[in-house]
């Protein structure tokens, strides 16, 4: 009996049972011995899908749409694009070389609808094997997403100015003086410091090139102040002066923009 009840009280402690799916047994560990998470090395993140469409953006946008009837059948997706059709109808267009396709991207990765940006880049992070040029090869579930957000990046910046930009994180990245390293996703920054919400645990300085103001395209208009980074900007990891408005971060990593580099260039069309 006594065992019995002992049991019972350990389960009571352990384990949690959501009404919505009887039968799942949830287990919530509070050990104070818990592994710690190991920091991010940034490097060349070589496995990223980091395709910037140079000689073939027209070939491209005539031919992405083939992918968008699959893709679409992603549930995330569909309903994260047909959310963000409010947004894009409200945009003004400001800059009259995006069309419609780039203010809806835009629309779906800066409304943080579900979080799809996180799963987003994910796979842009990771899913270089997985990117061919047909439907019928490729496994890579975001190309519409992904050519229509860089084109906008290419588009806005055009690669005219040079930003000095800020990011916030609750990650742990380190990087090695004067190495070369890509983010390898679609990396959002800020020309505020303060955006706290978004972590004190890795803060960056970042001197982009590539990376474009999005102003009102944004979700939520000039509030963030965002400028967006593609996966395909080389940084070299640079040391500088303390970085005012960053003095309550715990790490802060200096960023110089050095170029581009893209593996994948143009392989959804050739």
């Amino acid at each position: 009996m006594n065992s019995n009840m002992l049991l019972f009280a350990l389960l009571s402690l352990l384990c949690w049972v959501s009404p919505a799916d009887t039968g799942k047994i949830s287990f919530r560990f509070t050990s104070q011995h818990t592994k710690p998470i190991k920091p991010i090395r940034m490097s060349m993140v070589l496995e990223a899908v980091d395709d910037m469409y140079f000689g073939c953006n027209k070939t491209m946008a005539k031919t992405v749409n083939k992918y968008f009837e699959r893709e679409n059948e992603n549930e995330m997706f569909q309903t994260a694009w047909k959310t963000a059709e409010r947004c894009t109808n409200r945009k003004q267009k400001e800059n009259k070389a995006l069309g419609r396709h780039h203010i809806q991207a835009i629309c779906v990765y800066t409304s943080s609808y579900k979080d799809f940006y996180k799963s987003f880049n994910e796979h842009v992070r990771n899913d270089r094997s997985r990117y061919r040029p047909e439907p019928a090869q490729t496994s890579f579930p975001f190309h519409f997403m992904h050519f229509w957000l860089t084109s906008a990046i290419q588009i806005l910046s055009d690669n005219m100015n040079c930003h000095t930009t800020y990011r916030r994180t609750n990650l742990h990245f380190t990087a090695k003086l004067n190495h070369i390293v890509r983010f390898g996703f679609f990396a959002s920054s800020s020309f505020k410091t303060t955006l706290y919400r978004f972590g004190k645990k890795t803060c960056f300085e970042i001197k982009t090139c590539s990376g474009a103001f999005l102003g009102n395209y944004s979700y939520l208009g000039t509030e963030e102040e965002e400028v967006l980074i593609p996966p395909y900007e080389l940084f070299m990891v640079a040391k500088g002066p303390r970085v005012e408005g960053l003095s309550d971060c715990e790490v802060v990593i200096i960023l110089q923009s050095v170029g581009v580099q893209s593996n994948l260039n143009c392989k959804a069309v050739y």
